[in-house]
């Protein structure tokens, strides 16, 4: 059976009913929802005519031309709202059933502006938090006065924003919303920004380009600066080509685009300060506490700390970036930024473990070699000895893992000693020593355990 049939059955069992009950059109359940709420909810556009035409006491043929009395008889039930403050409206917008939302507001008033409900959402800001299109053309084509607010002083750009989509159908009726920001100085392009909604940020900045340059409440942080604080390379170098003056903008602790950038994107950092105008202004610029996008780079490229170790600035910097790392934006808090921290304390006490495993792991797997496993033949009429076992696959097993084991076991001391260099010069050489030896001592001991089976 299919769904317009399914519509049509349950039709011809409620209009009996409500011909004999029409009182129950408007009777609640226990969340206050009357049978329009639930027939929204569950997308029976055709019992939602049903209703309407029950509450008007018309035929189909006189829906199209309602007196006044029953045009408000029918408004009031469309209006009615649950315990949460939802009119039929709001719930047809939450799930996206376009036909319902057809058949409701053929009758609305089109000044009715349908304020919030209990979350603070309108049905304008319920259907662009969806990112949902067909629901957006019909409210906004059916209703001129339509209220567009959301949460925390959100508009429904911002929500198409957090979507990802359909910013174009409410930029072409309320173009003016660029401009509006939530209770934390947040426009929709911050949003966008944050997010990493490349076509959305594209299609704003083709609307309004003085919104690249708006500071939020807090720390002052404009789109340019989120953007970059994420990692969004397309979007940063999108917002400086559009709007090369917003590289001069920079937040309450006095980081520019750059120190952003710095954390982010070692590619990106090192092509800004080659290429782009702006960076080589900006690049030597200090923040509040005298730290360069330079020292801030070079810092986080070293993803490893010893804590015993960090000069003062270094100090700064990643009480920065905790800081930094704290904030949210749209629902989304910023990206961590890995590191990893250890004191100088336990790196001396794991080398001192490491060298005695090593110098164990040497001296066994030597001393098992100089003893050959089954023992040595002389070879008639010459002065050289060969291993009984030479021919045996298990033999040459033991030799070659053995070997490995013994050199392995010498890498790792010769490591610790600083008799090797690392293998990242990037990183700082204690530490990737120090990782180098575990991963080669992991080795050798997996080496020694096959060599003695």
């Amino acid at each position: 059976m299919t769904t317009c049939s399914m519509q049509r059955t349950r039709s011809d069992f409620i209009e009996p009913i409500l011909f004999k009950c029409p009182s129950l059109l408007l009777q609640t359940n226990a969340k206050g929802q009357t049978p329009l709420h639930v027939a929204a909810r569950n997308g029976h556009s055709a019992i939602v005519k049903l209703l309407i035409k029950s509450r008007a006491k018309a035929t189909d043929e006189d829906l199209k031309k309602l007196g006044m009395d029953q045009l408000n008889a029918v408004r009031e039930m469309l209006r009615n709202t649950d315990q949460e403050s939802n009119t039929a409206l709001h719930v047809a917008a939450r799930y996206g059933h376009v036909e319902v939302m057809r058949e409701l507001l053929e009758f609305e008033n089109p000044d009715f502006p349908y304020f919030v409900n209990g979350n603070q959402e309108t049905p304008l800001y319920i259907a662009a938090r969806r990112g949902d299109k067909l629901s957006l053309i019909i409210l906004l084509d059916k209703l001129e006065s339509i209220a567009h607010g959301g949460p925390y002083g959100r508009t429904a750009l911002h929500a198409a924003a957090m979507a990802g989509d359909a910013t174009r159908i409410i930029l072409e009726n309320k173009g003016d919303l660029t401009k509006e920001a939530d209770e934390n100085g947040h426009t929709p392009l911050h949003y966008a920004a944050h997010l990493g909604h490349d076509s959305v940020v594209e299609e704003l900045l083709k609307w309004d380009l003085l919104a690249a340059y708006v500071d939020d409440k807090e720390w002052e942080m404009t789109p340019l600066l989120m953007a970059a604080r994420q990692g969004h390379g397309q979007i940063v170098t999108k917002i400086l080509s559009s709007c090369p003056g917003c590289c001069e903008k920079v937040d309450k602790r006095g980081w520019n685009f750059l120190h952003f950038v710095a954390i982010r994107d070692p590619s990106l950092f090192t092509i800004l300060q080659r290429d782009n105008g702006c960076s080589t202004i900006y690049g030597p610029r200090k923040n509040a506490l005298g730290i360069t996008p330079q020292e801030v780079y070079d810092t986080c490229r070293n993803r490893f700390h010893i804590t015993d170790q960090r000069t003062e600035k270094t100090e700064q910097i990643m009480e920065l970036l905790k800081d930094i790392t704290n904030e949210e934006v749209a629902e989304k808090l910023v990206r961590p930024i890995p590191s990893i921290t250890i004191s100088a304390d336990r790196l001396e006490k794991e080398r001192e473990v490491h060298l005695v495993v090593a110098a164990l792991i040497a001296t066994v797997t030597f001393a098992v070699a100089i003893t050959v496993p089954g023992g040595l033949k002389r070879e008639k009429g010459l002065e050289q000895v060969t291993p009984f076992l030479i021919h045996d696959a298990a033999f040459k097993a033991f030799v070659v893992t053995d070997a490995l084991a013994f050199l392995l076991s010498l890498c790792v001391l010769f490591f610790h000693f600083g008799m090797l260099p690392p293998f990242f010069s990037i990183q700082r050489p204690s530490f990737m020593s120090h990782v180098r030896a575990t991963t080669f001592l992991g080795y050798a001991v997996y080496a020694m355990v096959v060599a003695s089976v």
